[in-house]
């Protein structure tokens, strides 16, 4: 069987998060802060601005540039402008429907 060829491991970019987002996880149940977390570091430390099924730029709104979907959960974030910058989760909530709540409250993109 021929061997697959690996492709060369990228520097990881560094996940960091504002402050506000504390409060954001604390009002998840514990099983969906696990679920967002692992989602966190699976998909934003390797090419977080590489469009795919999960992770989709936004249309400038007041939130975040980007938005990571896990199941009903949405994480938004940005990354840093330097190569392999800081990708910085900005927040995390929960969408149904149309509504969006962020820490318990409604927010409209």
């Amino acid at each position: 069987m021929p061997r697959r060829k690996r492709r060369p491991r990228q520097t990881a970019y560094r996940v960091e998060f504002a402050q506000s987002v504390q409060a954001h996880l604390r009002a998840l149940a514990a099983g969906d802060r696990a679920v967002v977390l692992g989602a966190i570091e699976r998909q934003l430390s390797d090419q977080p601005l590489v469009e795919t099924r999960h992770r989709k730029p936004l249309r400038p709104n007041p939130v975040a540039p980007w938005q990571l979907s896990v199941g009903d959960l949405r994480v938004f974030y940005e990354v840093g402008p330097e190569a392999n910058g800081p990708v910085r989760v900005l927040a995390v909530g929960r969408k149904w429907r149309s509504i969006l709540t962020i820490g318990g409250e409604e927010v409209r993109l």
